[in-house]
């Protein structure tokens, strides 16, 4: 790694800011003098003004493409959990945010806390985009109620943006930026419709894309 991008994330400095400290010889390497283009090791000792640096444990993000029947949960009561999907090194990760069993799609795990609440907090207005599919044909009176109007639930009205996906008008693409327990279906459930599959395809910036089934990869905040 370079010693101007090791001092930006650890010491919380612009890279110019770094160079800057570098090239008045304020910064040491292995007890060395540090020179602009230095690159450091894993194990390298870097000061910053004859104090050491302490490093930041690196954060992990994942993004998982959770199956239908999978729980959001550490430990399921009755069936599987989708850190069953994962290796045992990120089992200690928490999710962002849930996505019910009967439910599949893109659901993220960290151990940021920060982002994690960057990402799930109201005041933040993070796009959630789904696939829906409706026991039913959704008729445009309906639609506009959803959309237009909002349903009134238990915990306060509800406004979801639809997108017809089929000629049937049973596919929807949704897209919300709230995030409250089974907020779809309730919606639907109050119209008196029933959601029969509900995939979530983006999370703010974060797209599903050709991820697979029960595959994960490793993303960056």
């Amino acid at each position: 790694m370079r010693l101007n991008k090791f001092l930006a994330e650890h010491v919380g400095i612009s890279r110019r800011a770094a160079d800057d400290l570098i090239a008045a010889g304020k910064v040491k390497v292995d007890s060395e003098v540090a020179v602009l283009g230095a690159r450091i090791k894993d194990d390298s000792m870097v000061e910053v003004k004859g104090k050491p640096v302490e490093r930041i444990a690196k954060k992990t993000y994942i993004m998982l493409n959770k199956p239908v029947g999978y729980a959001s949960s550490r430990r399921a009561q009755n069936g599987k959990t989708l850190y069953e999907l994962l290796p045992k090194e990120y089992h200690a990760l928490k999710t962002v945010g849930r996505l019910d069993k009967e439910s599949s799609g893109l659901i993220i795990l960290t151990d940021d806390g920060d982002f994690n609440y960057r990402m799930t907090h109201p005041s933040f207005k993070k796009m959630k985009v789904y696939e829906v599919e409706l026991d039913r044909v959704l008729p445009p009176l309906s639609q506009q109620m959803i959309a237009d109007f909002g349903i009134d639930l238990s915990d306060g009205k509800s406004q979801l943006g639809l997108t017809r996906l089929d000629d049937g008008r049973k596919k929807w693409r949704v897209e919300m930026s709230e995030g409250r327990n089974r907020q779809i279906r309730r919606t639907f459930g109050a119209m008196g419709f029933t959601v029969v599959k509900l995939h979530r395809t983006q999370f703010g910036k974060y797209q599903l894309g050709l991820l697979k089934d029960g595959e994960y990869d490793i993303i960056e905040p």
